[in-house]
């Protein structure tokens, strides 16, 4: 396994400077407001650009594994939960996430797939009120971009986990900031790609719950769709409690279930 894993790519977030999203706002269209009932109902949305950040490429170099930065800048409130918005995709709610303390002052990344030129958006929910930013991005098919493996290569080892965990902050306190990476091995078919040998439809096949714990803490919970990439990567801020290892939990939509308990400093 530990060969299998290390061919596997976790360097997640480098976005080139340049590329992050800060001169593309989002634009005026349509689909918002014929979507937005059923997302967030009859919520009234504050303006979340003094709250949070959403920064993405402008135009993607690769629509099927776009990256995403969700960052707060005002840390006072406490983000409790969020959902993740892209206008133009075939299912436009990527994901809803779920946050514990432990990931206050929020700052969380991930990669998705974007169909076509889209709004990508990102609503977060505080004891104060829900708040809404976002960024507009150039892509186009990434939903039906072909899996980077035949599928029985990438069932092979699906499931799989791998745990990278930086360094503390050096600061002097007894619960400190840390950030880690978790990948999961898993094609998260979106049931619009093609079998590259007989052109047929591979059904829908993805991670749609997510777990992950220190100890008995929640650090955050996501129920998703099929506009997470392949092989789900999520990379987060958090306070550490001291628990030896994470856990984490997934399910996937053919009903198999992930399970594994990642040592936060292996041994060497």
């Amino acid at each position: 396994m530990k060969q299998l894993l290390a061919g596997l790519s976790l360097a997640l977030i480098a976005v080139p400077s340049g590329l992050l999203a800060a001169e593309s706002p989002m634009v005026e269209g349509p689909t918002w407001g014929e979507i937005s009932g059923d997302i967030v109902g009859d919520a009234v949305l504050q303006d979340g650009g003094t709250l949070l950040s959403l920064d993405a490429p402008y135009r993607a170099e690769d629509a099927a594994t776009v990256p995403v930065v969700i960052e707060q800048t005002d840390t006072g409130p406490e983000i409790t939960a969020l959902k993740l918005v892209i206008d133009e995709n075939p299912s436009p709610l990527v994901a809803e996430f779920r946050f514990g303390p432990a990931m206050h002052p929020l700052k969380l990344e991930t990669r998705v797939r974007v169909n076509q030129y889209s709004n990508v958006r990102v609503i977060a929910d505080t004891a104060g009120g829900s708040f809404m930013t976002g960024r507009f991005v150039k892509a186009s098919g990434g939903c039906s971009a072909p899996a980077t493996k035949d599928p029985a290569a990438a069932l092979a080892g699906m499931g799989e986990m791998r745990l990278k965990l930086f360094d503390p902050e050096p600061v002097q306190q007894s619960t400190p900031r840390r950030e880690a990476q978790i990948m999961i091995r898993h094609p998260n078919y979106s049931g619009l790609q093609r079998d590259q040998i007989t052109q047929l439809f591979i059904p829908a096949h993805f991670i749609h719950a997510l777990e992950v714990w220190q100890g008995d803490d929640l650090l955050f919970a996501l129920d998703g769709g099929i506009s997470i990439s392949e092989n789900p990567v999520f990379r987060f801020d958090y306070t550490d409690n001291g628990a030896p290892a994470l856990r984490i939990h997934a399910v996937d939509t053919e009903g198999n279930v992930f399970e594994q308990m990642l040592p936060k400093d292996p041994p060497a």
